[in-house]
C-alpha cells in the first residue's frame, strides 16, 4: 500500500484534516485536504470540525493551529521543522521593547513563538499586514520579527514603525542581481514577490503580495508569464491552477525546514498520534486574543 493510501484510511480513522502551507513539497499538497498560506491555514483550523489537525508547515503554524483549537489533538508531523526567522525573536527582548515604548502597539507577524504572540496586541499575516498596522490606535508600532516586512508596511501607513532586526533567510535569499537576470532572460515575465524579501527587489517588483494574494494576481491578469520571488513549491501550485502560464523561479529560494515535513512522516504521526503540539492553557489564552484579532481584519491582498 503506497503512503497516500494508509493516509487517507487514517485520516478517516481519526476524524483528521491534513492542512498544508503553499511551501510544501508537491506531494504533500496534493494529500492535503486544504492548501493556502498562514491567513488561510489559520481560519482554516479555527473552523475545523476535525478532532485531529495534522500540520504540514513550520513549528509556529502549527503552534497557531493549537492556540486556536486547545480542544483539538494537533499534529506536526516534524518537531524539527522550524522557522528560523520566528526564532530570531525572543519575548524578554520584546517585553523590554514595550518598557523602552509604552505607548505603542505591538504587531507580531504569525512569524513568530506563541510566547512572542503573547506579547503582543494583534498578529498580523503578509497578506493583512498594512491593513492590521493601519487599524491600530496608537501612531507608534512595534513591529515583529520581520524587518523587510516591517519596512514595507511603513511604505503605506504614517505611524511611526520600529522593526525587530529579524528576516527570512529564504526571501533574503532573493536578490536583486538574480530578478534582474530572471528579467533579462524573460522580459515579458511581470515580477511578483512576497513583502518579506529585501526592500530594492520589492522596489523592481510588478506586485507584491502573499502567497495567495500571488494566486489572485496572477488570475486577474492578461499576462503569460511571471517571475515568482518566494519559495520555490510555490510554483507548484501556481502552475497546477493556470497550467496555460508559465512561472520561472528565483534560484536558490528553498526553505529547507518546510522540506522536513514528509510522506513517511505524515504517516507516522498519524499512526502513533505523534509528535503532538502542546502548550499550557495560560499561554494559549494569552496568544489567542492576538490571533483571533489578526482574523477578524481580514485580508488585506
Amino acid at each position: 500500500m503506497q503512503p497516500q493510501e494508509r493516509i487517507a484510511e487514517l485520516k478517516k480513522e481519526r476524524n483528521a484534516v491534513i492542512l498544508a502551507h503553499n511551501y510544501q513539497l508537491p506531494e504533500i499538497q496534493e494529500i492535503a485536504d486544504f492548501v493556502g498560506d498562514s491567513l488561510g491555514l489559520a481560519m482554516q483550523a479555527s473552523k475545523t470540525e476535525a478532532d485531529v489537525i495534522v500540520f504540514c508547515g513550520v513549528d509556529f503554524m502549527a503552534e497557531s493551529a493549537k492556540i486556536l483549537n486547545p480542544g483539538k489533538i494537533v499534529l506536526h508531523p516534524e518537531a524539527k521543522a522550524c522557522c528560523p526567522m520566528a526564532a530570531m525573536c525572543d519575548p524578554s527582548g520584546v517585553r523590554m521593547l514595550k518598557k523602552d515604548f509604552p505607548r505603542a502597539d505591538v504587531v507580531a507577524y504569525v512569524n513568530t513563538s506563541a510566547e512572542c504572540k503573547a506579547e503582543a496586541d494583534v498578529c498580523c499575516t503578509s497578506s493583512n499586514a498594512v491593513k492590521v498596522v493601519n487599524s491600530l490606535e496608537s501612531d507608534l508600532v512595534i513591529f515583529i520579527p520581520d524587518e523587510n516586512l516591517a519596512n514595507y508596511v511603513q511604505r503605506f501607513t504614517d505611524k511611526n514603525i520600529i522593526p525587530w532586526p529579524g528576516y527570512c533567510p529564504t526571501h533574503e535569499s532573493i536578490t536583486l542581481e538574480k530578478i534582474e537576470k530572471l528579467k533579462s532572460e524573460h522580459p515579458q515575465a511581470l515580477v511578483v514577490v512576497h513583502p518579506e524579501c529585501r526592500p530594492d527587489v520589492i522596489d523592481i517588483a510588478d506586485s507584491v503580495c502573499s502567497t495567495e494574494g500571488m494566486l489572485s494576481y496572477v488570475r486577474g491578469s492578461a499576462k503569460t508569464e511571471f517571475i515568482i520571488g518566494t519559495e520555490k513549491e510555490m510554483l507548484y501550485r501556481l502552475g497546477k491552477e493556470f497550467p496555460d502560464k508559465r512561472f520561472y523561479e528565483v534560484p536558490g529560494a528553498v526553505c529547507p525546514t518546510m522540506k522536513l515535513i514528509t510522506l513517511d512522516n505524515i504517516l507516522a504521526a498519524l499512526e502513533s498520534m505523534s509528535p503532538e503540539v502542546t502548550l499550557p492553557n495560560e499561554l494559549m489564552d494569552k496568544a489567542r486574543a492576538p490571533l483571533e484579532r489578526m482574523m477578524s481584519v481580514g485580508r488585506g491582498d
